[in-house]
């Protein structure tokens, strides 16, 4: 059986609803004193990226980055054999920051659970929150975005495919149904 394929988003509305994120950050924040982006490798760097230029392009000043990978705070590690261990490059103070982790899909709450474990042995930032390109439900944890691109419910059989071009700038947001 093939594979189904339903566009959710296109590029222009990947950057509206990232459009709409930034926004919301420096609403919520009130500007951008002491606020970082950490993305999770890898698809949630890349958004991060494109969110550290939009509230650039909003605020007129720029957000430190950050980038992280949670492999090794993973709980399901000695259970995957295909899980490479990348960079983590936070060039920045973690404490008394505000921290804004970015990721492209919100599925179990697992990785978040890692991310967060990554983020805090690193630091005691003054807050940690969460920013979703999707959220397509079916938690196993009590994880809740702060910001969310979209919404998209999904059965447990179908993915969600967050499409990057060349140079790692979302492009499109895919449901894949087999």
């Amino acid at each position: 059986m093939a594979t189904e394929v339903i566009e959710i988003l296109d590029t222009d509305g990947v950057n509206r609803a990232l459009t709409r994120i930034a926004h919301e950050i420096l609403e919520y924040n009130k500007g951008v004193d002491d606020l970082v982006l950490i993305g999770i490798r890898t698809g949630g760097a890349y958004l991060a990226t494109q969110l550290q230029q939009i509230i650039s392009t909003i605020e007129g000043q720029e957000v430190p980055l950050g980038i992280i990978d949670v492999t090794m705070y993973r709980d399901d590690l000695c259970s995957r054999s295909d899980l490479a261990v990348g960079l983590t490059d936070i060039p920045f103070r973690l404490r008394d920051q505000k921290v804004v982790l970015v990721d492209d899909v919100l599925f179990t709450g697992r990785t978040i659970r890692a991310a967060l474990e990554a983020v805090i042995a690193l630091g005691r930032p003054q807050n940690i929150q969460l920013a979703i390109l999707v959220d397509r439900g079916h938690r196993e944890l009590p994880i809740r975005p702060d910001y969310i691109g979209r919404n998209i419910p999904t059965a447990q059989n179908e993915q969600i495919k967050v499409d990057f071009n060349d140079l790692n700038i979302a492009q499109a947001v895919h449901l894949l149904r087999n």
